[in-house]
């Protein structure tokens, strides 16, 4: 007559809730963007009134075409006191930056957090079959980091 457990099976061990961690789980999909025949003017008044410091520049199709910020706009401040023209007449095409890097949605968060540090960009956009469709920043990098509380942060 042999031994009997009367323990019952055991449960298996309960697997840690997996945290999101990548790009596009934290990245703003709500975005204030702009047009290459916008006015400067326009633009430094809708950086203020969003409280953001820049973003995308897009045609209709959500195309990325540059990026504008306030930055480029102080430079145009700069040069329009400076040179005494006016800044009525200037276009966000003649001050945004063109060559623009961009981030895959895909990629971890933390992997962005390096990339921020090594290129020292405040937001990077995403794109999706060449369409805009968000952009992380750098406070959304630090929001991730403390939703995941370093316990995800090997990766």
């Amino acid at each position: 007559m042999g031994i009997k457990n009367f323990m019952g099976k055991r449960a298996e061990p309960e697997k840690p809730k997996e945290e999101p961690i990548s790009v596009k789980d934290y990245m703003t999909e709500n975005l204030v963007t702009f047009r290459e025949n916008e006015n400067i003017m326009d633009v430094m008044e809708k950086l203020i009134k969003h409280g953001i410091s820049g973003g995308c520049v897009v045609n209709e199709n959500m195309e990325l075409l540059g990026m504008i910020s306030e930055g480029d706009c102080m430079k145009q401040i700069s040069d329009s006191r400076y040179y005494n023209m006016p800044m009525s007449d200037l276009t966000v095409e003649k001050r945004m930056i063109k060559k623009v890097e961009t981030i895959d949605g895909n990629m971890n968060v933390l992997e962005a957090a390096r990339k921020f540090t090594e290129l020292k960009f405040r937001r990077f956009p995403i794109l999706q079959d060449g369409r805009l469709i968000g952009q992380i920043s750098q406070r959304d990098v630090l929001r991730a980091a403390l939703k995941l509380k370093a316990h995800t942060w090997n990766y």
